[in-house]
């Protein structure tokens, strides 16, 4: 989420005036049941937001099982 304010002043001999702007965003996701929680890293640089999602291991698959056929 972000939020950002401006205001602006303007004064003159017979009139001040003054501008205020807000506003606010944000944004959420889900992630796979596959990612590993504890190991999420986020970071944000240079107007960027990098998101590391570390997957859980792969089940290994059971080896192939040989069937005599009689």
């Amino acid at each position: 989420s972000a939020e950002t304010r401006e205001e602006k002043e303007d004064k003159k001999e017979d009139f001040l005036r003054r501008e205020f702007s807000y506003s606010s965003f944000s944004r959420s996701f889900s992630v796979p049941e596959n990612v590993m929680e504890d190991k999420i890293e986020a970071s944000y640089a240079d107007g960027l937001l990098k998101i590391s999602l570390t997957k859980k291991e792969a089940k290994a698959i059971k080896s192939a099982k040989a069937i005599e056929v009689k």
